[in-house]
C-alpha cells in the first residue's frame, strides 16, 4: 500500500559515511557503558519479597504506588493480577529486614488508608532464582539471534546477510546502552522489548535488501550508489505507514500504560527509531562498501549453448 509515491530519488547514501561514523562512535559508546555501568537489574533477576494483596473493591494501584514509596522503597513492582480487587507487589532485599517484616511493614502502611486490605500470600524470592531467571533470558536472546543470523544466510547473498546482522546487533547493543547510560530499570519486560525490536529491525532490513536485490535484477547499468538509493526511497511510503502506526501504538503505552509498562514501550521507542535509521543508513551503507553488485544476486546457469541469466 502506497498513500503517496516520491518521483525524485533521495541521494541516501550521500551522508552515509559520516552517520556511520557516529553509528561508530554510539556503538562503542554503549558497549562501553555496558562492560563499565551494567544494569539496574529488576528484582526479578536480582530476588526479594513478593506480596499478594486483595482489596474488597478495585485496587487502587497508585495510591499503593505512593504508599510504598513513603517508606524509602526504589526499585519496587505494584501490579494487578488475576482481578482488578488483586494486586502483586515485590519489593527488593532491604538490608535488616527479613521477609515477615517487609510484609508487615507495607501491610500496616496500606491498612491506613483502606482497613480492608487482606494479605493472601507473601513469598520470598532468592537472589539464585533471579540468576537462574536471568541466564533464561540471555540464552533466549542468544537463540533468537542465532535463528535470525541462520534466516539471513539463507534469504540473502553473504554481503547483503552480513550487512543486515550488522544493522540488527547495532540496534540491540544501542537499545542495551541506552539503558546502562541512564540506569533504567532493566526487566524482562524490557527484554521482552528487546527481542521485539530484534525482530521488528529484521523484518524492515530484509524489505529494503529485498528491494536493492530486485533493483539489480531490473536496473542492469545503473551504478550501486543509485540502485540503492532507490530501492531506500521507494519503501519510504510503506515504513511511514508502518513504522507510524506501530509508533503511535508503542506511545499509548507509553503515556497510558502506568509503570508496568512505561520501560517496555521506551525499549520498543527506541528500536523502532533505530531500526528504520540502520536499516536505512547502516545496513544499506554496508553492503554497498562490501561491494555488492549485480553478478552477487544473479545466478547464471551453463548449459550446453551460451549461459542463461536466471532473475
Amino acid at each position: 500500500m502506497e498513500f503517496f509515491r516520491i518521483h525524485k530519488t533521495i541521494p541516501f547514501m550521500r551522508p552515509a559515511l559520516v552517520l556511520n561514523i557516529i553509528s561508530l562512535i554510539t556503538f562503542l559508546l554503549a558497549v562501553f557503558f555496558i562492560a563499565t555501568r551494567g544494569f539496574q537489574l529488576s528484582i526479578e533477576f536480582t530476588g526479594g519479597t513478593v506480596m499478594e494483596m486483595h482489596y474488597e473493591q478495585a485496587a487502587p494501584v497508585d495510591d499503593i504506588r505512593s504508599a510504598v514509596d513513603a517508606l524509602g522503597y526504589k526499585d519496587f513492582q505494584v501490579q494487578n493480577f488475576g482481578t482488578s480487587k488483586d494486586v502483586m507487589i515485590r519489593l527488593p532485599v532491604r538490608a535488616g529486614q527479613d521477609t515477615a517484616a517487609q510484609s508487615q511493614t507495607v501491610l500496616k502502611e496500606l491498612q491506613k488508608a483502606h482497613p480492608q486490605v487482606k494479605l493472601q500470600r507473601v513469598e520470598f524470592v532468592g537472589p539464585q532464582v533471579g540468576q537462574e531467571l536471568l541466564h533464561n533470558a540471555l540464552k533466549a536472546l542468544a537463540f533468537c539471534v542465532i535463528g535470525i543470523l541462520l534466516y539471513l544466510a539463507v534469504r540473502f547473498e553473504w554481503k547483503l546477510a552480513a550487512s543486515c546482522a550488522i544493522a540488527n546487533l547495532h540496534d540491540v547493543v544501542i537499545i542495551l546502552g541506552f539503558f546502562s547510560f541512564f540506569q533504567w530499570e532493566f526487566s524482562l519486560s524490557v527484554l521482552a522489548g528487546v527481542l521485539a525490536v530484534l525482530g521488528y529491525s529484521v523484518n524492515e532490513s530484509v524489505v529494503v535488501m529485498d528491494r536493492i536485490r530486485e533493483n539489480f535484477r531490473k536496473q542492469r547499468k545503473a551504478p550501486v550508489r543509485d540502485i540503492i538509493d532507490a530501492a531506500i526511497t521507494q519503501n519510504i511510503s510503506r515504513t511511514i505507514i508502518t513504522h507510524g502506526s506501530t509508533q503511535m501504538m508503542v506511545l499509548s503505552m507509553f503515556f497510558f500504560g502506568g509503570p508496568t509498562l512505561h520501560n517496555f514501550s521506551l525499549a520498543l521507542t527506541i528500536g523502532i527509531w533505530f531500526g528504520i535509521y540502520s536499516s536505512v543508513f547502516v545496513a544499506a551503507a554496508l553492503s554497498m562498501w562490501m561491494g555488492i553488485k549485480r553478478e552477487d544476486l544473479v545466478k547464471h546457469v551453463k548449459k550446453d549453448g551460451p549461459e542463461v541469466e536466471l532473475g
